[in-house]
């Protein structure tokens, strides 16, 4: 180790002798200060003796620890008190987590909220260790994800940068007729075989679709089945550990919130879930419109019918949806707009749209122009804000302030402007002030990011997940 760090040292006094002056600039450094300035605050001062680090530079030596990266700073720990007090420092640690694939901004959230489990506790910054994080971070395991969905499954491992792949979501897989267990045993046996994984060496994440999220008897009976079967089929299936997250939640995660309220529009309609702590507020009430990317998909294709466009594919007129479309801050004033654009789908060709472009998205907010009986999306969402006051669940007034979109249609340009426009037209100010609308930043994949951070929390999968053993004695209370 010291002959490492002495090549390293070298090298690095051959270029702060040559070129000094450029290193000043660099680091923003008086380096006749550092020799004759305050030794305690400027200089590290070590009882071991390895030549030129016996007295060195603060940022030099930080810029050392950084060349030889984290296992080798790591080790320099056992030198001396000095030095394991200088490579414990979280700026340091923060630099090699801002170097991993996953966002630092993600990863900072996700260690100071998530890392309990459920329910959801919050750790003070100051009291992290990111060197202890980072050594448990790559001891994690990773999961196998699988993100149910309302329109289709997206799968892959915790560890991927995105989704390898995608199917059928096991709410429509296989025979409907056939009992659920059975049916998703078949579908969690076909994810595997697709990712070719034996199912006992992985910890599995499972999103639950949102669905049956009403507070009566009939929809807490659904959901209690659901948890019976997705457990039964997995531990059936030897996964050593598993958990199941609703949807909606996971999403909410994606965003960098554990709190807020949760608008996902969705395949077949949109969802507006209030969520407090991780948890879904079936109390306050789920409001959903039946209004989803199918209808928005269904009607830019009627509109293109009646000037004599005749597309067939469902997947090009999604194209042009999502190339071309766009929701408009003043729908009328919009109207007088010359909105003319085209774009070229792959292998059929240039198209040209024109005010179809934001006539699409407007049904969200006018559902009555594609001829649906149904409220608006500013209206439900208005809605789900009230009786969230309403229900004072908490002191704090503020958790719904933050609304997240999620969903693929939730990145049509000009939504979420749009939606909070409409929210502070409708409200009273008294509900308005404060609240926020945003997007997820990964769309129709909000929730397999929300995984993926769960997945690769310092803590997994000992704090989210549930054992076989465990589950048959506590059968702990469901997460959707």
């Amino acid at each position: 180790m010291a002959q490492l760090l002495k090549k390293v040292w070298e090298s690095i006094s051959n270029d702060w002798y040559s070129s000094h002056s450029s290193l000043n600039s660099l680091y923003n450094l008086d380096y006749r200060a550092l020799v004759h300035g305050s030794l305690s605050d400027q200089i590290i001062i070590c009882s071991s003796s390895i030549g030129a680090f016996d007295r060195l530079p603060l940022d030099i030596f930080m810029q050392i620890l950084k060349l030889l990266g984290p296992k080798e700073a790591a080790r320099l720990t056992s030198v001396c008190k000095s030095w394991k007090f200088m490579v414990s420092d979280n700026t340091l640690w923060i630099y090699f987590l801002q170097n991993q694939q996953d966002p630092w901004d993600s990863i900072f959230f996700a260690e100071t909220n998530l890392r309990s489990g459920f329910p959801l506790r919050t750790y003070r910054r100051q009291m992290q260790s990111f060197m202890h994080i980072y050594g448990e971070r790559a001891e994690v395991p990773g999961a196998v994800i699988i993100d149910g969905g309302a329109g289709y499954c997206k799968f892959g491992w915790s560890k991927y940068d995105s989704p390898s792949g995608r199917s059928a979501t096991f709410v429509e897989f296989g025979n409907i007729e056939s009992p659920l267990y059975s049916r998703l045993r078949h579908f969690f046996a076909t994810i595997y075989s697709r990712m070719q994984l034996k199912s006992s060496t992985q910890p599995i994440i499972v999103s639950i679709p949102i669905s049956h999220y009403e507070d009566n008897g009939a929809a807490k009976a659904f959901r209690s089945e659901l948890e019976e079967a997705v457990y039964s089929a997995l531990f059936g299936m030897k996964v050593p550990a598993v958990c199941a997250v609703s949807q909606a939640t996971l999403a909410l995660f994606s965003a960098r919130r554990t709190s807020g309220i949760l608008v996902n529009i969705g395949f077949h309609q949109t969802s507006v879930v209030p969520i407090l702590h991780g948890k879904v507020m079936h109390k306050v009430g789920v409001v959903t419109v039946g209004v989803g990317a199918v209808k928005l998909t269904e009607y830019l294709r009627e509109q293109l019918r009646q000037r004599n466009l005749h597309i067939s594919s469902l997947y090009t007129v999604r194209s042009l949806k999502e190339n071309l479309c766009y929701v408009s801050l003043d729908y009328e004033a919009e109207l007088q707009k010359d909105t003319e654009a085209s774009y070229e789908v792959a292998s059929e060709g240039w198209f040209t749209l024109k005010q179809e472009r934001f006539q699409t998205g407007e049904i969200l907010f006018q559902p009555h122009i594609a001829g649906m009986h149904a409220m608006g999306l500013h209206q439900a969402v208005a809605h789900c804000v009230d009786r969230c006051r309403a229900a004072k669940v908490t002191t704090d007034h503020t958790w719904f302030n933050t609304i997240v979109l999620a969903g693929g249609t939730a990145c049509l340009p000009g939504l979420a402007e749009r939606l909070n426009k409409e929210l502070h037209d409708l409200l009273p100010p008294s509900l308005s002030s404060g609240l926020r609308v945003i997007s997820s930043p990964y769309g129709a994949d909000s929730a397999w990011y929300g995984a993926k951070l769960v997945g690769n929390l310092s803590t997994f999968p000992n704090s989210w997940c549930i054992t076989e053993e465990s589950w048959s004695k506590s059968k702990r209370t469901i997460l959707w």
